[in-house]
């Protein structure tokens, strides 16, 4: 049996670690679970110069959980064809039509469907083509914003939930099926905790999901607005942050729970191609 290699490099930042010495084509028992320690305690890795099909990305992936189905694009089509596990991030366009999601533009803020019930508990992406510059992925330690919350502050949110807008994607762009609305009150979404615990580390951590059309049940909207403008600030300071700058063979591992991420805008005639997938989510997210 060969001897693993694996070395986990933590960033040191608030979060993430760079895992090398491993093909991730090629894992044993032993190597996926100090993969999955390293994600739990780091809560974003970075795999560089991977190799992988779109079967070899499914396979790792399911290592994790079973996978969402991609969901539909703002443009209509859902998929990689015969891969329906696969989400396409791209910008290129194909015979007059996107082939992929969110355009090069600014990607905001946001922790991936969480306008869900039970929204994924991880998310994965890998780098097919990135552009010279920009289309950088931010990424934020929900644990290290709660732990870093004034007293007063953390004490006045215990017990709030948070209304997670279904309308908008981190693009900007309305979802396939959703009607444009910016009425925080009567916007579609799901309510969870404003603060959960991690079903598997039990850590405590701040859950905004997404910016728009959020919505503190019981608030006036006012108040809600300038609440959660407090918190977002709070939670995306630079002590909470960590950023990738992508190569092609990157694949990045997140704790969709734990995490918010961002993306950078780049220059709309340079070719960026993505493919990710999502593992399901195991329970709805509680305080």
């Amino acid at each position: 049996m060969r001897a693993s290699r694996i070395e986990i490099i933590p960033t040191g930042k608030a979060l993430g670690a760079e895992i090398q010495g491993i093909d991730l084509r090629e894992i044993r028992a032993d190597e996926f679970e100090s993969i999955y320690r390293a994600w739990l305690d780091h809560q974003v890795l970075l795999f560089r110069e991977q190799q992988l099909t779109d079967e070899d990305l499914i396979g790792f992936s399911r290592r994790f959980g079973e996978l969402d189905w991609a969901p539909i694009q703002e443009t209509g089509r859902r998929f990689v064809d015969g891969y329906p596990e696969i989400y396409i991030v791209s910008n290129v366009i194909e015979n007059g039509e996107p082939i992929g999601s969110l355009g090069a533009g600014e990607a905001s803020w946001h922790t991936d469907m969480s306008y869900l019930e039970d929204p994924p508990k991880a998310s994965i992406l890998y780098a097919l083509e990135v552009p010279p510059e920009g289309g950088n992925t931010y990424f934020c330690s929900m644990y290290r914003a709660y732990d870093s919350l004034p007293g007063e502050l953390r004490r006045r949110i215990e017990g709030f939930t948070l209304k997670h807008d279904a309308t908008y994607n981190s693009g900007g762009y309305v979802r396939h099926g959703a009607a444009a609305i910016d009425d925080p009150l009567n916007s579609p979404g799901n309510y969870h905790p404003l603060v959960c615990t991690h079903p598997e580390t039990r850590r405590r951590f701040l859950y905004l999901g997404r910016r728009r059309n959020a919505y503190i049940s019981g608030l006036a909207v006012p108040e809600s607005e300038a609440l959660l403008d407090e918190l977002w600030s709070h939670a995306t300071q630079e002590a909470c942050v960590w950023h990738s700058v992508w190569q092609v063979g990157d694949l990045v591992l997140w704790d969709n729970r734990c995490t918010m991420h961002r993306r950078d805008p780049f220059d709309a005639g340079s070719r960026r191609v993505m493919h990710r997938t999502q593992i399901k989510g195991e329970a709805r997210p509680t305080a």
